[in-house]
């Protein structure tokens, strides 16, 4: 179930005047599915006391996006130095930000302290001493290994690189008070673009355990468990989408079963990224042409540095045709772009209209890990973000990369050290 009927009766009868106004391609985010998707999340999980929406900013980080996100009262999820500074060009500030990296350095340390902090949720159990100054608010990430199973993105926790384990926990908190914690948090994240919400409610019970085991073993009480994100998005048109209202009701009991065993229940955070943004963007782009060889190829303006989990992964993003799909399936194609790399294809053997040169091609639920993941190699460049506002008007929100910003690097103060043999 792909890109919504509702985003397209928006864009699609204008869609020939924004390409033709801004050029093509370009990512479009749909700002009234964005919020309707928002509000949807806050009711879901209105029965649980201190629930809050944590955006992912690595899903979609433009500031225009996160600023979206703030004014439905969300924070942000962040995980490196560069994602800190946008959030924080929002307003948002301590509490409002969740900084969870991992092997991090010392100047990451310093960026999470600087500029008003945020809640520190901390990788490992090593990384305590390394904290320059321990905050009052501070968390751990999980990491359930043989006690939990991971999903098919995400692996199998045992494997993972993240996160301290089941016994270490105790300590963990232990010696984060030691050194001046007050306040604490748990966090998890086992699962990623999972439309099953069992593995959701499994996740949920899973971090429950540990806080009633650390509380038993330390006294620590918990103002929140961060279960991650990892609610899935259906990029194909016949997955069902995620129920989420299901996942709210059956959540809200654990916690309520919780509060009645401890006298007590903690918050709920949540970090979703995808969810919130992933089907209400698309990217658009020209076919410009059409090659016959051992297949039928559609080349078009957009390469695999503007969307590249199709290439990586082997992703399925649906595509549409305004204006012909409607009409019989005409060709299967192999849509592609310029990269001198053979996997820059945004579909394969894919039943498709007749398509001709100018054609607009719509590839959908790009909203996120779409422009985010774009890259440089092959000197290609990634394209524009526009914004299809509430008020129907359309505007731009990051302009496209040029050759200048490609050749910036090599712009620089000579520096040279010679060695003394």
């Amino acid at each position: 179930m792909p890109m919504s009927e509702a985003f397209q009766n928006r864009l699609f009868p204008i869609l020939s005047s924004v390409a033709g106004h801004f050029g093509t391609p370009f990512h479009i985010y749909d700002e009234t599915g964005i919020r309707e998707t928002g509000q949807m999340m806050i009711a879901a999980f209105s029965g649980i006391k201190g629930f809050r929406e944590y955006f992912a900013v690595k899903a979609l980080p433009n500031p225009t996006i996160l600023g979206i996100m703030k004014d439905m009262g969300f924070g942000f999820d962040c995980s490196s130095v560069a994602e800190l500074i946008i959030s924080r060009g929002t307003g948002a500030g301590g509490e409002d930000i969740m900084f969870t990296s991992n092997n991090t350095s010392a100047e990451e340390f310093l960026s999470a302290a600087g500029d008003g902090g945020c809640i520190l949720n901390l990788d490992d159990i090593t990384l305590i001493p390394k904290v320059p100054e321990m905050p009052e608010l501070i968390c751990f990430r999980y990491n359930p290994g043989p006690r939990c199973r991971g999903n098919a993105i995400i692996g199998n926790p045992e494997e993972s690189k993240y996160g301290i384990t089941f016994e270490q926990a105790p300590d963990a908190y232990r010696q984060a008070r030691e050194r001046g914690a007050k306040r604490f948090g748990l966090h998890t994240m086992v699962v990623s673009n999972e439309l099953n919400h069992a593995y959701h409610i499994q996740t949920a019970r899973m971090v429950l355990e540990l806080a009633e085991a650390v509380t038993e073993k330390t006294g620590i009480e918990f103002e929140f468990v961060n279960m991650g994100g990892g609610i899935g998005i259906p990029y194909r048109p016949e997955e069902k989408p995620f129920d989420l209202f299901a996942e709210g009701a059956e959540i809200t009991e654990l916690f309520r079963q919780f509060k009645e065993r401890n006298s007590y229940a903690p918050g709920l955070y949540l970090e979703s990224g995808r969810y919130m943004t992933g089907p209400h963007g698309v990217l658009v782009t020209t076919a410009i042409n059409r090659k016959n060889i051992y297949r039928t190829y559609i080349g078009v303006d957009a390469c695999m540095s503007a969307l590249m989990r199709p290439g990586m992964y082997g992703a399925y993003h649906h595509i549409s045709v305004p204006g012909k799909d409607s009409e019989p399936k005409m060709c299967c194609a192999d849509v592609v772009g310029a990269l001198c790399e053979n996997n820059d294809k945004f579909a394969v053997q894919r039943e498709l209209p007749d398509i001709a040169d100018r054609d607009i091609l719509v590839i959908h639920d790009t909203g996120a890990h779409g422009h985010a993941m774009g890259f440089n190699y092959n000197g290609r460049l990634r394209p524009k973000e526009l914004l299809l506002r509430t008020d129907g008007s359309v505007s731009l929100i990051r302009r496209e990369e040029t050759v200048s910003d490609y050749l910036a690097t090599l712009t620089f103060a000579p520096d040279t050290l010679r060695i003394e043999k």
